[in-house]
């Protein structure tokens, strides 16, 4: 290099930081920040802050605030847990969590061992009995119990009555017990997916090394297998506990009318007239700070990669034959069928054509009249369904659109702080729903906005409840896809919204669509949100059947149930032949 041009070196690099420095230089460098991807962070930011932050900040300032001044106050918490009531109403709800649990586990296991290590036949069977308890609404299955486990008049207690001459009942789903029972049935899908997904991942060497040795398949089950996939089930068990904590519409069906209890029921009581939002903020603050604490311990249960086995995924898997065993086995899949999918099933479509439910089956007891009723005479059954789907479809499209952007910025790194959206964006799912109805209610119901029962309440509720679900379809969607295909896009001349319409949204189409349907089939049958932000005119359909079994009309009742099942039915179709078979049971 010639001296010349050694010594302009130093002063082309002067003249650059002299231009950076000056007026025109800064504006250029801040004007970078202002691509469409910085806008659509601050964007976001700002649709997470309406959705998530604002609701549970709200929560909580009025739980520490006084309804009459408006002063900081302890007194809120005094009032929630100064009565012996609402104390025995959190026990009751956790006594039933660990019970419900406790019953998922009897039941989901042997059926997940079966299905993933052994040659039971029908393995297939036992897959599509846990989607269809999955695909039933909670309050249905509840329904369906009611008219099998009545006392009295119940199917199984008429029967035992007819056998045996007795003038007494034999089961009582109005019970602790019953309750228990009817949500394990509705529930058990959640431990079954947990410990199939561990159980699929281990070899069969450390079974064959325990058989050489003389262990036989039961004791090796028992002292190898299961051991293994532990903390698997119990990350199952603990959804399992939180799901039954924070449900509404099984405790208020069956634990209302039998005098049980508990969290969800006693804030619900809270906004009855006069409305004690507070009470109900203040109350609400311990469910949250539970599940919030089992999250973290089921996502560090989870986060254990080598507790599966040593060998983890190469390993060869190979059936366990059972022998003749393996019909009980199947013989237990079937059981576990009937309980939880054909019995209260067969007994919800019996009562919709019925003109009594307690008659029985009879062709003088056969009628049309309750769907004639509901499709054109009765005043808010119509509207519901609209709203329903309309509700349903809005949350949907909002959740996957929001969730695809944060997606993007996060696993593209195009925003520092990016993982704060992540987190934001998954903060619901340690959420209740029932709590963030609460917090919906705190922020937005009042003014200035006065959102209270009106669609755009009951939307961003819905969007917020389920964005969890999005987000994680739409981030396992973008790992799929190299960013290669994205800065081919950009060296052609086309900036990050061209790139995500053109290439990265075309790709997760099928992601998309996944996480569009769930987010749609889950939100049509939302009940423990839906019934604290609902007004007169926004009424759903899982708020009118809450309000038909109030009034205890049963037969209406199962007709809408079988309504709604019949359309959700329709959308898991399409999602099986669009998506697969298990896209409902799929964990990214």
């Amino acid at each position: 290099m010639s001296s010349s041009a050694a010594d302009a070196a130093p002063k082309t690099a002067a003249a650059a930081r002299a231009a950076a420095a000056a007026p025109e230089g800064v504006l250029l460098r801040r004007l970078r920040y202002a691509e469409p991807a910085t806008l659509l962070w601050i964007v976001l930011i700002g649709v997470l802050v309406v959705l998530v932050v604002w609701p549970v900040a709200e929560l909580l300032l009025t739980s520490l605030r006084s309804a009459r001044t408006g002063t900081f106050t302890l007194s809120n918490y005094a009032a929630a847990y100064g009565r012996t009531r609402y104390v025995d109403a959190l026990l009751n709800s956790l006594a039933l969590g660990a019970v419900s649990a406790a019953i998922c586990a009897v039941l989901a296991v042997p059926m997940a061992w079966a299905a993933s290590r052994t040659d039971m036949p029908g393995r297939g069977f036992a897959w599509l009995t846990v989607l269809a308890a999955f695909i039933i609404p909670p309050y249905l299955g509840a329904i369906g119990w009611i008219l099998l486990a009545g006392p009295n008049s119940g199917w199984i207690n008429q029967a035992w009555m007819w056998l045996t001459g007795s003038e007494h009942s034999i089961v009582n789903v109005y019970s602790f017990w019953g309750l228990a029972f009817v949500i394990a049935l509705n529930a058990y899908p959640f431990v079954f997916i947990f410990a199939k997904s561990g159980l699929d991942l281990i070899s069969s060497e450390m079974e064959d090394a325990a058989n050489i040795l003389g262990a036989g398949t039961w004791l090796t089950t028992m002292r190898i297998t299961l051991p293994l996939v532990g903390p698997a089930i119990l990350a199952g068990v603990i959804l399992v506990f939180l799901e039954t904590i924070a449900l509404f519409g099984t405790p208020a069906i069956i634990g209302i009318p039998a005098r049980i209890n508990v969290v969800t029921t006693q804030l619900w009581q809270f906004f009855e007239a006069p409305v004690r939002a507070e009470v109900a903020a203040a109350y609400a603050m311990p469910l949250l700070l539970i599940t919030a604490l089992l999250i973290l311990v089921q996502r560090l249960l989870l986060g254990r990669k080598g507790y599966v086995s040593q060998t983890g995924k190469g390993g060869e898997r190979r059936p366990i034959p059972l022998g003749p065993l393996r019909w009980v086995m199947f013989g237990w899949c079937v059981l576990v069928f009937l309980l939880s999918v054909a019995a209260p099933m067969v007994a919800l479509v019996q009562a919709s054509f019925a003109k009594a439910w307690g008659r029985g089956f009879s062709f003088d007891n056969l009628t049309l009249g309750n769907y004639t009723y509901l499709l054109f005479e009765h005043d808010a059954a119509w509207s519901a369904v609209v709203n329903t789907f309309v509700f349903a479809a809005a949350s949907a499209t909002f959740a996957v659109v929001v969730a695809l952007a944060i997606a993007y910025i996060v696993k593209r790194r195009v925003m520092p702080f990016g993982s704060l959206l992540a987190f934001l964006c998954m903060a619901p799912f340690v959420i209740p729903g029932i709590v963030m109805a609460i917090g919906f209610y705190a922020a937005y119901a009042g003014p200035p906005l006065l959102l209270y029962g009106t669609s755009a309440m009951m939307i961003l509720a819905f969007t917020t409840r389920f964005l969890p679900i999005a987000y994680a379809n739409g981030a396992a969607g973008m790992q799929m896809i190299h960013p290669e295909m994205e800065e081919a896009v950009r060296i052609l001349g086309g900036g990050r919204i061209t790139a995500i319409r053109r290439v990265v949204a075309p790709l997760l189409k099928k992601a998309l669509l996944g996480g569009w349907l769930l987010v749609f089939i889950l939100a049509t049958r939302e009940l423990s949100a839906a019934i604290f932000l609902v007004g007169p005119e926004t009424r759903t359909i899982s708020v009118l059947l809450y309000d038909l079994s109030e009034e205890g009309n049963f037969e209406v009742l199962s007709a809408l149930g079988g309504i709604l099942l019949v359309i959700t039915l329709a959308f898991v179709g399409i999602g099986m032949k669009l998506i697969g078979r298990d896209f409902m049971l799929r964990r990214e």
